[in-house]
């Protein structure tokens, strides 16, 4: 399965919900999203622990618009459009949330 992440964890507790009931897929932050894979933040140590169990991807479009791509943390995997879409065809389901 694929859980998509597209608030930011500074605002909703979405990525908190995504980590404590997720058992297997991976997690693609997306949109406000991303806040979560910024190297030195406060959800730095959730992602890296995150990342032990599960892979971790940032929308790379995403990242660059809040101007974030060169702060991403070690190990998240940032794809493009054409890499979003490749997530979604490996993980169904997909699960959204909001």
């Amino acid at each position: 399965m694929l859980h998509i992440v597209n608030k930011s964890p500074y605002e909703r507790p979405a990525l908190d919900s995504v980590l404590a009931t997720m058992s297997g897929g991976a997690i693609l932050l997306i949109e406000d999203g991303v806040y979560a894979a910024v190297k030195g933040g406060a959800q730095e140590a959730k992602i890296k622990a995150a990342m032990e169990r599960f892979k971790v991807y940032a929308l790379a479009a995403d990242l660059e618009a809040r101007g974030m791509a060169d702060r991403v943390i070690e190990g998240v995997t940032v794809v493009d459009y054409g890499g979003f879409v490749d997530l979604v065809v490996e993980h169904k389901p997909c699960q959204s949330w909001l």
